[in-house]
């Protein structure tokens, strides 16, 4: 079993001006850093054994900035959001309305939740042999939490996305018996 803590990344420019990044690789604002190192503190008293973060800056430096150099933090790309294709970058609600049409329908150029969810599912199949009997974080998006839902949790893409997401301090999985 390997235990997972989910983090959202912290609050990015595209976040304050109401925009979906999608793959748009955008920073964090001054208010997402305080958020980052709020999160180290969250969890100063705990061990990882790794830190995953996606590929996008707005997840990697929140790991940076929680943590430093205290644990091996790991980029990769198949924790990255969404690809939202021609909408990247456009109103957050304009996409938001679109994402229940678009869990096996790619976003137009950009991908589908069912394939996101495929992305998650290959990563979390290689950190079940790799971590397995450790505690790890993984610090993403809403595609990264919603295949956390989908394949750990057997929650439906339709319902874990059309549910109203609110932000906590992190998300508890246990990766067992999946693969």
């Amino acid at each position: 079993m390997v235990e997972i803590i989910f983090e959202a990344h912290g609050t990015s420019f595209d976040n304050e001006s109401g925009l979906a990044s999608g793959w748009n690789d955008v920073a964090l604002s001054p208010l997402g850093e305080k958020q980052a190192k709020e999160l180290g503190e969250r969890y100063k008293g705990d061990k990882f054994a790794a830190i995953f973060c996606s590929a996008l800056q707005r997840s990697y430096r929140t790991g940076e900035l929680a943590f430093g150099d205290k644990f091996p933090i790991i980029r990769d790309a198949r924790l990255n959001e969404c690809n939202y294709g021609d909408l990247t970058q456009g109103p957050g609600e304009k996409v938001g309305a679109e994402k229940l049409k678009r869990i096996n329908t790619p976003f137009p150029n950009g991908e589908s939740y069912t394939q996101t969810t495929e992305r998650m599912r290959d990563f979390l199949s290689d950190i079940s042999k790799k971590y397995d009997g450790q505690k790890i974080m993984i610090i993403g998006h809403r595609a990264t939490q919603y295949g956390l839902e989908n394949i750990i949790n057997k929650i439906p893409l339709e319902t874990v996305i059309s549910q109203p997401w609110k932000w906590q301090p992190g998300w508890l999985y246990q990766l067992e018996n999946v693969f």
